[in-house]
């Protein structure tokens, strides 16, 4: 599945997401991501900084969630696919390294990376939109600027 123009700016919008593994025996793990970006047209790349369980969980069982909103917004995007563990061996680690140290700004170390190769999408809305239809994204924003004290 490509990822559309649409869900890379909600992922440039997004300060976290939440990355839902899960084991070998099926014990579900959810985990927030600070550094991430989308790689080439179907694939997102997450750099697993204190991850242990992310990385046992995908090294056990490739398929995972990804979801990430814009706060003020309140919309963004569910994405499912495989995921993989990309060790520092691997031909294409430096050229994902390079995207993620940039991110990261030399802050935060990480020896690999969760590469996702999306298979499927769909969109989170806040009810407010499907409540409330005439709602504008601006009158969205100003709410919650005012629900978070901004």
């Amino acid at each position: 599945m490509m990822l559309t123009k649409e869900i890379e700016a909600a992922m440039d919008d997004s300060v976290l997401c939440w990355l839902a593994t899960s084991s070998a025996n099926n014990m579900p793990n959810v985990s927030p991501k600070e550094i991430f970006c989308y790689f080439e047209d179907d694939t997102i790349i997450v750099a697993n900084i204190a991850s242990p369980q992310t990385v046992k969980n995908i090294r056990a069982n490739k398929n995972v969630c990804i979801s990430f909103i814009d706060i003020l917004k309140q919309k963004g995007f569910q994405l499912k696919g495989a995921a993989e563990i990309i060790e520092k061996s691997a031909t294409d680690f430096s050229k994902m390294e390079k995207m993620l140290l940039h991110l990261t700004e030399g802050k935060f170390p990480f020896a690999t990376i969760t590469k996702i190769t999306i298979t499927s999408s769909k969109p989170i809305i806040a009810p407010k939109y499907l409540l409330y239809p005439n709602t504008t994204e601006e009158q969205q924003i100003e709410s919650a600027k005012k629900s978070y004290g901004l």
